[in-house]
């Protein structure tokens, strides 16, 4: 997928023609959808709420076509969206699936365990609980970078924060990981370590 491919296919959701925009909008969410999707449940967790956020997502993306002025690519505007539905809802539901955490969240392994978020290993589901006793915005960071592998420029246009804050940010969300993951499986070597994409532009 290039970035001529986007412009057309953005030209192709503004068109006059309601068939035209339809086909087009059918087929940024056939290319797009799954990769959204696997980003917005490693925030999210639950499979409900994934899907949720992805509906929210696409309908934003119809809604809004007309507004999108190309000031950053196609792929970064999808997933700041994505993200910034998945933060609202983190922020909306801290009350409930998140809160007892820190008293072992029986309510939050029961998810994991039954929706095949992970692997089922001790390990896996240790670090989905740590990831998410992180605040909203740092598990955005955390996931991003670590699960996503997308370079720092990249999160810079999808979170609006600059690319120092973004690094000192994983930083701190990998010292946090790592800790609670050590503290949750007895004696597991776990470290977040920095992937591997190249920072100079997209995977």
């Amino acid at each position: 997928m290039t970035e001529t491919d986007d412009i057309r296919l953005i030209e192709r959701l503004r068109a006059s023609d309601r068939g035209e925009r339809e086909a087009a909008f059918a087929q940024l969410v056939d290319r797009y959808s799954r990769r959204i999707y696997w980003t917005v449940r490693k925030i999210v967790v639950s499979h409900h709420d994934a899907d949720d956020v992805v509906q929210n997502v696409f309908m934003k993306v119809w809604s809004s076509a007309d507004r999108f002025r190309g000031e950053s690519g196609l792929f970064t505007w999808l997933y700041r969206i994505a993200v910034n539905e998945s933060l609202s809802l983190i922020r909306s539901r801290r009350a409930g699936l998140f809160a007892s955490l820190d008293d072992g969240g029986a309510a939050f392994d029961r998810i994991v365990g039954s929706e095949g978020l992970f692997d089922g290993e001790a390990i896996e589901c240790a670090l989905a609980r740590a990831v998410a006793r992180l605040p909203a915005k740092q598990r955005a960071v955390f996931t991003l970078r670590y699960w996503d592998e997308m370079p720092y420029e990249q999160m810079s246009a999808v979170l609006d924060t600059s690319v120092g804050a973004l690094k000192a940010s994983y930083h701190h969300a990998a010292a946090k990981v790592e800790r609670w993951v050590r503290e949750d499986v007895s004696g597991a070597v776990f470290t977040a370590s920095e992937p591997s994409a190249d920072d100079s532009g997209e995977k």
